[in-house]
């Protein structure tokens, strides 16, 4: 009897344990908490609808349509997209943002990694001063580190150039056709390297530090504990850097675009698909075509991160 009214009582205990739904929660919110969360909600979601949905609508809008000498702006439907993926110039962008985005990424997050990890164990020097140092070329607007970077870069009075000459070498054309694209992975690097190692810094610092203690009684050393045991802890934090960085590989356009103006001969108009969208729309003022570009590079971001989240999702649950 006792465990029938016990069960009888745990059972009527039960509902109250479950969260209210929200359908519950909304009941239970009084009409002055309903007005302030709706003023406070309805400005950013007209910033939102403003400053993005209207324009990626109209961007979409625009690249339905074909400027024509006569008749103007005519509807073509998916013209433009087919037009794109038939274009030589777009996949060559293309292609140099994935060569880009296979070399240089894993290069910078590993360097980061490295960083991070050696700043977690608390035995490098002055590591305050480490850590503000490599983290503040990401404080320097990107224009300022290309024009930085050109500088050092050139041939004839660049810095390094004239340390090369110094010790009777040949120095390298950095901004030749064939070094520029290693030149620019150069310049991202040296501006995000410190943004990706704070990012794993403060996904280590949240690791418990039992675990480490646990490991080093166990006899593992510090290489072990940070491929066995930091490294496994923060893959989220790892998987957000992955994607961010494919995204921003794919949106590369003011590093080759300052370039351009130092080496016109080493960067085209179509070095990168963003570079060869903002040329098509506002020199050779074709903004049908160049929405439609920047959508397609778009849906290849999205489809890119997509594949790179489910396949870390599924190295989870095999492992």
């Amino acid at each position: 009897m006792s465990t029938v009214t016990s069960r009888r009582g745990a059972s009527h205990d039960a509902p109250s344990a479950r969260p209210p739904s929200a359908s519950r929660r909304r009941r239970s919110l009084g009409r002055p908490q309903l007005f302030a969360a709706w003023a406070l909600t309805i400005p950013f979601l007209i910033v939102f609808a403003a400053m993005f949905l209207v324009p990626l609508g109209y961007a979409g809008y625009l690249s339905t349509f074909t400027s024509q000498l006569v008749g103007g702006q005519v509807f073509s439907g998916l013209a433009n997209y087919a037009r794109a993926l038939e274009d030589p110039s777009f996949w060559a962008g293309l292609g140099r943002v994935a060569l880009f985005l296979f070399v240089q990424v894993p290069i910078m997050l590993v360097i980061a990694l490295v960083i991070a990890l050696a700043l977690d164990t608390g035995r490098v020097a002055g590591s305050k001063f480490v850590r503000l140092a490599i983290f503040v070329p990401y404080a320097v607007p990107g224009v300022v580190a290309t024009l930085m970077w050109g500088y050092l870069y050139g041939r004839e009075s660049g810095l390094i150039a004239q340390m090369i000459s110094s010790v009777g070498l040949t120095p390298p054309d950095l901004l030749s056709p064939q070094n520029v694209l290693g030149s620019t992975m150069n310049i991202v690097s040296w501006e995000f390297i410190g943004y990706n190692m704070i990012v794993l810094y403060a996904a280590l610092r949240s690791v418990p530090t039992d675990m480490y203690e646990a490991a080093e009684i166990d006899g593992a050393g510090p290489f072990r504990v940070a491929w066995s045991i930091k490294i496994p802890a923060i893959r989220s934090a790892i998987l957000l850097t992955v994607i961010f960085s494919v995204i921003g590989s794919f949106q590369l356009f003011n590093e080759p675009n300052l370039l351009y103006s130092i080496a016109p001969n080493a960067i085209g108009s179509d070095f990168t698909p963003n570079l060869y969208a903002y040329n098509v729309a506002f020199r050779n003022q074709d903004v049908n075509y160049a929405a439609a570009i920047a959508f397609l590079l778009g849906f290849f971001i999205m489809v890119i991160s997509y594949v790179v989240q489910l396949a870390t999702s599924r190295k989870e649950r095999l492992s």
